[in-house]
């Protein structure tokens, strides 16, 4: 057989970009698949014993009164344990995979988006606290989460990012240096004191800690990051108002009130000056940390436009499999066999598209360094006793975060972030799109059943069409997309922008 120069496989498109489930596999860890099923079994008890019988009901309450609060049902997931299930035991948690986070939100959302988002958005603030490989603080607020679950006070974690003038989370990144950004946070002795506004902030009424996003330079943001952990109850913070929601009502959007709010040294997350002594400048690197982030989240956005598509699935497959029209049952029919097979297919290709996302975290992302298997063994069957005694406390010191920066700032290559990033938006749109189209093909099977708020279709339909602005919406993620697989993509296909500006803006 004729040989071939291994360069044949770094044209485009890479083979180390279109195969990451192959690399994954073989270096994931044997004992995620038993956590999968767990998760799996742990999600549907949920469904059934919680979620199913509140969801309408939930949907109706905050129709009548915006400002409601579902603390019902967050108390209820706190005794569950579910705000500390995918926290790692070395900050106290059970210390679930993070990829396995997706599953479980995707049989959530199959039965209402809102109370998946209450759980899913707690794991974005915690994404954030990560993100900052800050392990002192990480220790801190994580352990506090875990002693509000003991407790029965649930301590949920949130993402602070958007500004007053920017449409959604991402689009402040691309308003970074445009004159848009009012989040300051000004230098004094002991920490931070900040001044400004967020909106739109997912579960900001309920959350303790709040991660925050605000800027040394406001006319400079990009290089000026100061990412913070803010308490509810601290002076000069405050809560505003409710933002009205067409779907997923039940999970609160709030506005985030900051006047002259006092931040120790302690709970600062990242700082200009910690970022100057890492490998790449202050704007890469502020990218690098929202890269992080939304690499991991947008894969959970799409396991939530795959449950709210099987959701309407599932409501269309019973619909057909009870109704008869010229006593013939709909499910009968070749038509409407052919109209859900094509929804099925919706609900597998989302799910596929964030397990690939994952895989790429798993392997160059945030999780790398949790799915490393001899830390990953040592994480999940050492003896508590030796968790607490021996590893603890070398996570509870400065050397930890040193560490942490150096294998995850200064040894992610670019391609990598290229990688995690591009997949993940590409499974963010996937995701979202399927949830729409399965909505919209739901309604035209059911008709005026599927309208009717109790036949739940309409309900499924505004829960998905909400989440295409999730995490910037598709227009922008398919632009980033571009950027990260197709244009330059760390140099991976000899595409590179002409004009970099335009590649931080889209991204």
């Amino acid at each position: 057989m004729k040989r071939f120069s291994s360069d044949w496989v770094n044209t485009f498109p890479r083979f180390d970009d279109v195969m990451l489930s192959l690399a994954a596999t073989r270096k994931q860890p044997a004992g995620m698949g038993r956590e999968y099923r767990e998760v799996m079994a742990l999600a549907r008890a949920f469904n059934d014993e919680v979620v199913r019988p509140y969801a309408l009901k939930l949907d109706r309450e905050v129709s009548r009164d915006p400002t409601f609060l579902p603390f019902e049902f967050v108390a209820e997931a706190n005794r569950w344990g579910l705000y500390s299930l995918w926290i790692p035991r070395i900050f106290g948690g059970r210390g679930y995979s993070l990829p396995t986070i997706c599953l479980f939100l995707e049989e959530l959302a199959s039965a209402c988006t809102a109370m998946a988002n209450l759980v899913g958005v707690h794991y974005l603030g915690i994404a954030t606290l990560f993100s900052s490989w800050n392990a002192e603080a990480a220790s801190r607020i994580c352990r506090e989460v875990v002693e509000g679950e003991r407790k029965d006070r649930p301590c949920l974690v949130s993402l602070a990012l958007t500004e007053p003038d920017a449409g959604t989370d991402i689009e402040e990144v691309a308003l970074m240096d445009k004159g848009s950004i009012t989040c300051r946070a000004k230098r004094v002795d002991g920490g931070y004191s900040v001044t400004g506004n967020k909106v739109f902030i997912s579960n900001g009424h309920l959350s303790t800690w709040h991660m925050l996003f605000a800027f040394e330079d406001t006319g400079k943001p990009s290089s000026s990051l100061a990412l913070l952990a803010v308490k509810t109850g601290w002076e000069g913070f405050s809560f505003g108002r409710m933002e009205k929601k067409m779907g997923q009502k039940g999970c609160p959007a709030s506005e985030l009130i900051f006047r002259d709010c006092f931040v120790s040294s302690e709970h600062v997350l990242l700082d200009p000056r910690q970022v100057r002594s890492l490998k790449r400048s202050s704007m890469d690197t502020t990218m690098q940390v929202i890269d992080y982030i939304f690499s991991a989240s947008r894969a959970g956005v799409c396991a939530f436009g795959a449950g709210v598509a099987r959701g309407a699935f599932e409501t269309a497959l019973a619909y057909a499999e009870t109704t008869t029209v010229g006593g013939v049952r709909l499910v009968d029919q070749g038509w409407v066999q052919g109209l859900l097979a094509e929804m099925y297919t919706n609900v597998t290709l989302s799910r596929l598209a964030y397990m690939e996302a994952n895989y790429a975290n798993g392997l160059y992302g945030m999780y790398r360094l949790l799915q490393f298997k001899p830390l990953y063994y040592l994480m999940k069957w050492s003896p508590k006793w030796f968790m607490q005694r021996a590893v603890v406390p070398l996570f509870s010191k400065r050397l930890a975060t040193w560490f942490l920066r150096k294998a995850h700032f200064n040894l992610q290559r670019d391609a990598e972030i290229s990688r995690t990033s591009g997949w993940a938006s590409l499974a963010k749109c996937v995701g979202t799109d399927a949830g729409v189209k399965n909505g919209q093909l739901a309604l035209s099977l059911m008709g005026r059943t599927g309208v009717r708020h109790d036949g739940g279709a309409e309900k499924h339909l505004r829960d998905a069409k909400l989440m295409q602005i999730y995490e910037g919406t598709n227009q922008l993620n398919r632009q980033n997309l571009f950027k990260c697989l197709i244009g330059d993509g760390g140099g991976a296909t000899g595409r590179p922008f002409e004009d970099e500006e335009v590649a931080w803006n889209v991204n």
